[in-house]
């Protein structure tokens, strides 16, 4: 049984990474990121996490900020998880690394530094910002419910587009998130409506690579805020914020963070 966080307890690893020659922006290709992080876990000893089934839990940003990079330019990487003993593994790996240069697809960096960032969601009011689009599936099951037009309706489901009622999103998203912390900490809490004040901000066409194969998605990316945090909306949201927000976390999407104020410490933000 893993030990549960404290409240909104974050913990991440911050990545520095020195561009070793003039190189294309590489942020928006979620898959070499997803093989660089693969690797990064298998030289930790987590040799075979891409074959586990189900929810992965963790959870990672682009490369930022985004753009062509000269040689010697800083790129910044988080990475995300609620489990210590990940974090703590590659942590380990990074400080045998200094120095040791990294390819993520075509591109290749030096590693500069790194530092682990543990911190807690800060009191309400909060905001969270998503840094990658997130991917909601609405089930075919509840096309009635949410009134998805029949020509979105496709057999087994659909993703989520504006298209279909943003309610459908946010009690989607409540159920996936509150499904992942049940299944990480064997839990059986009931799904609630996690959300207070949500800002859809634009939609997001994008693909994903599986075994090999192109498939289209559509994901969107939102601001979310709250006035007022319940013990296990606190509790459920700052796990989601390793874990990710969403669906297919380990291929780069769902990766969120806490917004900048003057009263609360955060991580760098892609």
């Amino acid at each position: 049984m893993l030990s549960i966080l404290q409240y909104g307890e974050i913990v991440r690893l911050h990545l520095r990474l020195r561009a070793n020659a003039d190189q294309k922006d590489v942020s928006l290709d979620y898959n070499k990121l997803q093989g660089f992080v693969y690797r990064l876990l298998q030289e930790s000893g987590y040799v075979g996490i891409h074959d586990k089934e189900g929810y992965k839990f963790f959870s990672f940003s682009n490369v930022f900020p985004y753009g062509d990079m000269a040689k010697g330019n800083i790129r910044h990487f988080i990475f995300a998880s609620p489990n210590r003993k990940i974090i703590e593994a590659v942590a380990g790996h990074l400080e045998s690394s200094k120095n040791k240069q990294f390819n993520i697809g075509d591109c290749s960096f030096t590693l500069s530094s790194f530092e682990t960032l543990d911190y807690s969601l800060p009191p309400a009011p909060v905001k969270v910002i998503s840094a990658t689009p997130i991917i909601i599936r609405i089930p075919a099951y509840n096309y009635d419910l949410y009134n998805v037009p029949e020509t979105e309706r496709m057999p087994r489901y659909i993703y989520w587009r504006p298209t279909i009622s943003f309610d459908a999103f946010i009690a989607q998203l409540s159920a996936n998130l509150v499904k992942k912390y049940n299944e990480y900490y064997g839990t059986e809490i009931d799904v609630v409506n996690l959300f207070e004040q949500c800002y859809f901000k634009k939609p997001v066409h994008t693909r994903l690579i599986i075994n090999g194969k192109s498939y289209g998605v559509a994901a969107s990316l939102w601001e979310f805020s709250w006035n007022y945090l319940s013990p296990i909306q606190k509790r459920i949201i700052g796990f989601a914020l390793d874990a990710g927000f969403g669906e297919r976390n380990s291929f780069g999407f769902g990766f969120v963070n806490v917004m900048k104020t003057k009263s609360a410490s955060n991580s760098p933000t892609p």
